[in-house]
């Protein structure tokens, strides 16, 4: 396709952020495809451009491809923006995205703003590996599983905060990953009411509870702490392995489950298990 699909990132709350790039893009191309297109709208007027929106958000993505590709096909140069920060980043774009590529359309990035990556600078937690893991499912068994995950992850997480159910998600993260984990709480980055709140889980929930967080929320939490190896002879780590083989889990599996829960390399418990002759 001879088209070009832009994406470009807007700002997060200050205007002053969006780069000279990204305006440019906002006034030359023929279409921009908005996440709110009055939002868009009024970021458009302030930089001078005219140009025509047409609404994709997570309700009519779908719907929309087969328009913008055709659109596309003909030449058309289209931007993509979400209503603040990185498109496609826990916010629509994806799909569009996905299918652009599917079609061999060029995809053009202008990077700029990212609430993600300015609250985890800001958060003064490790930044040398790094987990996004967006907004938490909202109930039930996902969430329940998505914790149980989130408890042993060695990485810094940086997760979205909807202000609705920031109560519940420190609440639970907390109990899950421990209420003395390090975490830092930003709020309306940029903005004129930016805050950054660096305390333990713990008391970040007890702070939400007691008076209240509102706004756009980022949240970034301290990886889980290297675990000691526990010390396992040969003989436990193999009566490990046969005790989950006997309930269905493969070898391989069960050697690897051994491996995670007693902190010994799993080639070391495999060649237990060699050894034992099972």
């Amino acid at each position: 396709m001879s088209g070009t699909l832009v994406v470009v990132a807007t700002p997060i709350g200050n205007l002053g952020d969006l780069s000279p790039r990204a305006a440019d893009a906002l006034r030359t191309v023929d279409l921009v495809l908005a996440e709110d297109t009055r939002r868009t709208g009024r970021l458009l007027q302030h930089v001078g451009s005219e140009v025509p929106q047409r609404s994709l958000h997570e309700h009519n993505e779908r719907d929309r491809i087969a328009e913008v590709l055709a659109r596309l096909a003909e030449g058309a140069r289209i931007a993509l923006v979400s209503d603040a920060g990185t498109p496609a980043v826990s916010d629509p774009g994806y799909r569009l995205l996905a299918a652009c590529a599917d079609a061999g359309v060029t995809i053009e990035v202008v990077p700029g703003p990212s609430a993600a990556l300015a609250a985890l600078v800001v958060s003064a937690l490790p930044t040398d590996r790094v987990a996004f893991e967006g907004f938490l499912p909202r109930k039930g068994a996902t969430r329940r599983a998505r914790l149980e995950e989130l408890s042993t992850e060695p990485r810094t997480m940086v997760l979205f905060v909807s202000p609705h159910r920031v109560d519940d998600d420190l609440d639970d993260l907390a109990a899950a990953l421990g209420a003395d984990r390090p975490a830092a709480l930003t709020r309306e980055l940029t903005k004129l009411h930016e805050q950054v709140l660096r305390a333990p889980l713990g008391a970040l929930a007890q702070r939400a509870r007691e008076d209240g967080v509102r706004g756009e929320i980022t949240l970034v939490v301290g990886g889980a702490p290297a675990r000691e190896p526990v010390a396992v002879g040969d003989d436990d780590l193999v009566t490990r392995v046969r005790g989950l083989v006997a309930t269905g889990v493969s070898k391989k599996a069960a050697i690897a489950d051994v491996a995670a829960a007693t902190g010994v390399p799993k080639k070391v418990v495999y060649q237990a298990v060699v050894d034992a002759g099972f």
